[in-house]
Order: structure tokens, then C-alpha cells, then sequence
């Protein structure tokens, strides 16, 4: 079982770098040109509507997400990416949760306060990525004819934690999010969705914008500014 998984996950590594050869790139960057669609441009506006509305605390973070994932449950269903289909669907729900957290504080606060997890939260958070991660990859490489089950699982899990901790306004959401942009970005272009791959590229922008944005928030509120 070892040695199967260590094979699959090679053979996924080496897919990946040979989609990404140069003559790969401009090839597949002119098909998926011609191939966009406009529901892909949509969830794309929306999707970046949504990480903007993150980095300044907006609650419509939530309603722009919203419309971005419900698009991507098709797009993803279509090109065979089912865990990230399945993430998208888990975002809409979780969506319609923070939406509620963040209108809804706790105590006296006006607003859901940014803090930090604490180091039972991040021990938490490790046991929630990979228990979902195991589970993910069974499914895929058992079940699907996913030809990515390694890195389908691995975006769809650190994704997973990435919400759930934006739902609580936790810092340490912005770390899940480079992590999954970062990958994605490969996973995304390997399928042929261009402009989604080239999101993905914005989002580790606005990712790291977003975690040194947040992590000047807390500092603030400790100093009571």
C-alpha cells in the first residue's frame, strides 16, 4: 500500500512538471484561452471579489464567495477534480456559518475579534488536515477516476482548514490559504482551466497581503488601538 501510494504520487509530480515545460505553457495557455468560458471569468470575479472582502474584514466575504463556489462545484464536477468539488460545496455551507459568526459576535464586542489559535487549535488544526486528507485520497484513488487523487486531496484538505479557521477569524487561516494557492496553481493549469490557474497566482498575492494585514490587526487591538 505504501509503496502504491509513493508510485501514484511520483506519477503525479512528474505529469505535473512535464504539463509545466515551456512549450506546455504556451500551449496550454493558448487552448485554455480559447476554451474560458464565462462562468470560469465569473467565479474568477467573484472568487477575487471575496479574498479582497477577507483582507478587509468585510463580512461580504462571505456573500462573493458564495456565488464563486457554487460555479466551481460545476467546473470541478466537469474536469474531474472531485475533492475540490466537494470543498467548494463545504465553502458554501461554512460561508452561511461565518456569515452568521461575524454578524452575530459573542460578549460585548461590536465585531468577531482577529486573534491567534491557540496551541491546542493548531494541534487541532494539523489532526483535522490530515485525518481529512487520508480519508480524501482513500476515496479518490479508490472510488473515482480522478487522475490526481494526490494533489486533489492535499488542496481540498489544507482548503478545508483555511475556511474553517476564516470562519473564526483565526491568523492562521492565511497560512492554509498560501499553502492551497500554491499548489493549486500547478494542479489547476495541469486540467487546462488557465484563468483559474492564474487566480490561484493572485490569491498567494492577496494571501500573504491578507495574513501580515491581519496579523497587524491583532497587534493593535492587544496594544488597545
Amino acid at each position: 500500500m505504501k509503496t502504491h501510494f509513493i508510485n501514484v504520487c511520483y506519477k503525479e509530480n512528474i505529469d505535473l512538471i512535464r504539463h509545466m515545460e515551456f512549450d506546455g505553457i504556451l500551449e496550454s495557455f493558448q487552448q485554455g484561452i480559447a476554451e474560458m468560458s464565462l462562468l470560469e471569468a465569473f467565479a474568477v470575479f467573484f472568487g477575487i471579489a471575496s479574498v479582497f472582502y477577507s483582507i478587509k474584514k468585510n463580512i461580504w466575504v462571505f456573500p462573493t464567495g458564495m456565488i464563486s463556489t457554487l460555479i466551481y462545484v460545476y467546473i470541478c464536477l466537469k474536469y474531474k477534480l472531485y475533492a475540490d468539488m466537494g470543498i467548494n460545496a463545504y465553502y458554501f455551507g461554512m460561508s452561511i456559518y461565518g456569515w452568521y459568526l461575524w454578524s452575530r459576535p459573542s460578549g460585548f464586542e461590536a465585531e468577531l475579534p482577529v486573534t491567534w489559535l491557540s496551541q491546542r487549535g493548531i494541534l487541532k488544526s494539523i489532526a483535522l488536515f490530515f485525518v481529512s486528507y487520508g480519508l480524501l485520497y482513500f476515496i479518490l484513488a479508490n472510488f473515482t477516476d480522478s487522475d490526481v487523487p494526490y494533489w486533489d486531496s492535499f488542496t481540498t484538505s489544507s482548503a478545508f482548514v483555511g475556511m474553517w479557521l476564516m470562519a473564526k477569524k483565526k491568523v492562521e487561516n492565511w497560512i492554509a490559504w498560501i499553502i492551497t494557492d500554491l499548489v493549486s496553481i500547478p494542479l489547476y493549469f495541469y486540467k487546462g482551466l488557465m484563468l483559474t490557474s492564474f487566480q490561484f497566482v493572485f490569491f498567494t498575492v492577496l494571501a500573504f497581503i491578507g495574513l501580515f494585514s491581519w496579523i497587524k490587526s491583532v497587534k493593535q487591538s492587544s496594544n488597545g488601538n
